[in-house]
């Protein structure tokens, strides 16, 4: 059911939300876990993220992600979940999981599934940094 691959979270995303989801004709699960880091690429200390989204069309893009991974790489599933509000340095923003009957395709959606998400959701992000300041971030794919 894809309201149950597919969702917005409130707060951080339990690591272990994949347990469970390969199906008996799926030989390979690929999981991919964003982590809040304690550095932003400029090199100033960050103490957490904010996260805000436009759910419903984010949902609607992951289902839209979904099918376009499944054109590509054939017998795929995935789940992704994405946090809104405020999360920690070492807290779970955003969990992308693949199944599929091989490895190759599983990773091949797995990383096709990330990268379009980064460009094409509607969620944003803010930059939480030690010295009191905060700064909204664009996503980018290569991060």
């Amino acid at each position: 059911m894809d309201s149950e691959r597919f969702s917005i979270v409130r707060g951080p995303i339990d690591p272990r939300c994949f347990e469970n989801i390969a199906g008996a004709g799926e030989g390979a699960l690929v999981t991919f876990l964003g982590i809040v880091r304690n550095t932003a690429h400029d090199g100033r200390a960050v103490v957490g993220l904010s996260y805000e989204a436009y759910e419903t069309m984010a949902c609607t893009e992951f289902k839209a992600i979904d099918a376009q991974a499944r054109e590509r790489f054939g017998d795929v599933r995935l789940w992704i979940a994405h946090a809104v509000g405020d999360l920690a340095v070492g807290e779970v923003a955003v969990a992308v999981a693949a199944t599929a009957e091989h490895r190759a395709a599983a990773f091949e959606a797995c990383r096709f599934a990330i990268d379009q998400l980064k460009e094409r959701a509607p969620i944003w992000k803010k930059e939480r940094y030690a010295d009191g300041n905060a700064q909204w971030r664009a996503n980018k794919t290569d991060e």
